[in-house]
């Protein structure tokens, strides 16, 4: 069970649940007894609606046509997954519960309840909250930042970590970017049996990855600036032992 040191600057429930959906690349859809998986098949409107294009032959499209007035009874699930490899790799779950109804084509998904669950519990979101949020502006580019990151700078990534308090890297074997959003960058710290999550946030939000970039050459001028972990500091000593 991972820990976390908290810090203010992070998106609402609302923001946070609409980004994993505009980020996701797939949903599960439970309707009339049948649990379906589809791929590359969603969009998300402004409002926060999922229109869903089903095969004409689908149990899903079925159940549209034969329920009662077309509006039958579903559960959409969305995964949001960490792009780089890491230890409990989902970093959050959103199920709808609402309608399906045909619309020019393709099912349109009115939800009437939202649930956004991650490590800290389950929490129910206010519709209005969730038609009115917009996905965060960096859900789009994350995946491709984050590996980017991970893959190209370790040093980086590594220096970053004296932003973080000694305790938190207590017996750390392992300091990997789990997800970065306009307020903050999180980093996964993995231990031997258990791992940790810490924001680090920025000082001010960014709403592009022009904007990104700047934010990250201040932590990383600020890390520049603090002093080497001492728990990092003796896992290198017992690696070069």
């Amino acid at each position: 069970m991972g820990d976390t040191q908290d810090w203010t600057a992070a998106p609402g429930a609302a923001a946070r649940a609409r980004s994993a959906l505009a980020a996701a690349w797939s949903c599960a859809v439970t309707a009339d007894g049948v649990r379906e998986e589809y791929v590359g098949a969603h969009v998300v409107t402004d409002d926060g609606e999922v229109r869903l294009a089903v095969p004409d032959d689908s149990t899903l499209a079925t159940a549209a046509v034969c329920a009662p007035r077309q509006e039958p009874s579903a559960v959409l699930e969305f995964a949001d997954v960490a792009p780089v490899p890491v230890r409990d790799r989902i970093r959050a779950r959103v199920r709808l519960a609402g309608w399906f109804a045909p619309s020019g084509g393709s099912l349109l998904f009115r939800p009437t309840r939202v649930v956004l669950r991650q490590s800290s519990g389950a929490v129910v979101v206010d519709l209005g909250e969730f038609a009115a949020a917009r996905p965060d502006p960096l859900a789009g580019a994350e995946s491709r930042l984050l590996t980017h990151l991970a893959d190209a700078h370790p040093d980086a990534v590594e220096r970053l970590t004296r932003l973080v308090r000694p305790e938190c890297l207590h017996a750390a074997i392992r300091v990997v970017p789990l997800a970065v959003d306009r307020h903050g960058l999180t980093l996964r710290i993995e231990r031997g049996r258990a791992h940790g999550d810490v924001r680090l946030p920025f000082h001010a939000p960014a709403d592009d990855v022009t904007q990104l970039t700047e934010r990250m050459h201040v932590l990383l001028a600020q890390a520049g600036a603090a002093a080497c972990p001492r728990a990092l500091q003796r896992q290198r000593a017992d690696g070069d032992g």
